[in-house]
């Protein structure tokens, strides 16, 4: 199933930590591993850490009828509950919570207001009731909460993923930069850092949050929770344009083909939704329950796949998709980025090419969202995998080259391999000489592919 999902379009695989046992994990990431070679392409893998639930406790009865406008009770009291009241056992709550504060149970389903507060007992009014059961959910969007993003299965599991060499690892629960920082420095250089964006506290916090990952998830699930449905879609678009100026892979998430669970064909409302966040410039469109435990994984992917492939055909989706400026900082690396892009249209090349040791010069290239595909080359696989979640690029794992000769012929060699361009079209080379020094991105270099160059190469 996973090599079907591949050749229908998958770039990257998310790993969700909330389910199953690191066991059959283990398994999942060989698995993806072993097709690199059959699909000639690196694999990407993101590790999803669960983060910090909160859950109310059980009831006598396994669930009860809460009625709208009654008086319901949180406390620290382990005796199972009743449509009165139930176990919260989350002391930091009593701490955190104020009179007039918000408690949503079960994804929102039931609603409470916050009447009074003690150091183990909270009093609330039903605001909207319904059927609660045994440790449900509980968000609380009108504060801070002060818990720390990793848990100890988390921190467990953050270990596993970087000895399975993870490529990403993404932060649930973030509400602050300190957050970021504490997973930081658990995982150094071993796996790039996503932060998943579903959180109120985190929309305050943005911008010192983003300053400390390497990705950004807009994870509307929780956010549509914990937020009006309303005011999530100004916010994924503003999400998205500002880690496109930072040039930082952002990924849009939930619920984006979710009739696909059950149904071989979404609906439009959904096809616009996926749609609408190619437009906005996303990186990548993610699919959770419909490829994870849905009846049509592969048409979900293969409809995703269509979908972005019809975007980019509009003549009208550069014009869009640009809508968002990203000025070049004052460095030599953005200068010839931005630069690519425009000779790219003017000379109307088929490709861009890049080396990178690190993939820094490959991201701040994609964040120009240019007309043409980019081929990434690297020697370090590990760089190679993470472009999987990267703007527009065809990654390839190869030997490094020594010199500026060789370095065109590689660059011919692999457009033709990678049928990313064909005999007489041009294509835009990009490099830093001396070669194998990180960050020295200084060469831009248009040539023309003559369409013989793998003749005396082979599959080499």
């Amino acid at each position: 199933m996973i090599a079907k999902l591949m050749a229908c379009g998958a770039d990257a695989f998310r790993i969700n930590m909330s389910h199953g046992d690191q066991a059959t994990k283990a398994q999942l990431v060989d698995t993806i591993r072993s097709l690199e070679v059959e699909h000639k392409r690196p694999s990407c893998i993101l590790f999803d850490l669960q983060g910090p639930k909160l859950r109310v406790g059980r009831f006598a009865s396994g669930s009860a009828l809460l009625e709208t406008g009654a008086r319901f009770v949180l406390d620290a009291d382990e005796t199972p509950g009743s449509a009165e009241r139930v176990e919260l056992p989350h002391p930091e709550l009593f701490e955190a919570v104020r009179e007039g504060d918000q408690l949503l149970i079960d994804d929102g389903k039931i609603r409470l207001r916050v009447a009074a507060v003690t150091a183990s007992r909270i009093e609330t009014i039903v605001e909207v009731g319904g059927k609660v059961s045994n440790n449900k959910g509980v968000n609380v969007p009108d504060v801070l909460v002060p818990i720390p993003a990793l848990t100890e299965k988390d921190r467990d599991d953050l270990q596993f993923a970087l000895a399975q060499g993870a490529d990403y690892i993404a932060l649930s629960f973030v509400q602050r930069a300190e957050d970021v920082e504490e997973a930081r420095a658990l995982i150094g250089d071993k796996a790039a850092l996503m932060v998943k964006i579903e959180k109120p506290a985190a929309i305050e916090r943005l911008e010192g949050i983003l300053a400390h990952a390497d990705a950004v998830m807009v994870a509307r699930g929780d956010l549509g929770v914990e937020l009006p449905a309303e005011a999530v879609p100004p916010l994924q678009k503003m999400i998205v344009a500002r880690a496109r100026e930072l040039g930082k892979p952002v990924v849009v998430a939930t619920q984006m083909l979710e009739s696909m669970i059950t149904s071989p064909t979404p609906t439009r409302a959904e096809v616009s939704d996926v749609a609408n966040a190619i437009y906005d410039g996303a990186d990548a469109v993610m699919l959770s329950a419909e490829s994870a435990a849905g009846d049509f994984p592969v048409e979900a992917v293969a409809m995703m796949d269509r979908i972005g492939r019809s975007v980019e055909a509009d003549p009208k989706y550069a014009e869009r998709v640009h809508f968002t400026a990203t000025p070049a900082e004052p460095n030599t690396a953005d200068a010839l980025a931005e630069s690519a892009g425009n000779i790219a249209n003017t000379v109307k090349v088929a490709a861009m090419v890049c080396y990178t040791s690190t993939g820094a010069i490959a991201r701040r290239i994609a964040r120009e969202r240019g007309p043409v595909a980019l081929l990434v080359m690297t020697a370090s696989r590990t760089v190679a995998r993470r472009m999987g979640l990267v703007w527009g690029v065809h990654a390839v794992h190869t030997r490094d080259v020594a010199s500026f000769e060789e370095m065109v012929g590689k660059a011919k060699r692999m457009v033709l391999r990678h049928k990313l361009a064909a005999g007489g079209q041009r294509v835009i080379i990009m490099a830093g000489v001396p070669f194998g020094t990180a960050g020295s991105t200084n060469v831009l270099h248009v040539v023309r592919v003559v369409g013989d160059e793998l003749d005396d190469y082979g599959v080499s």
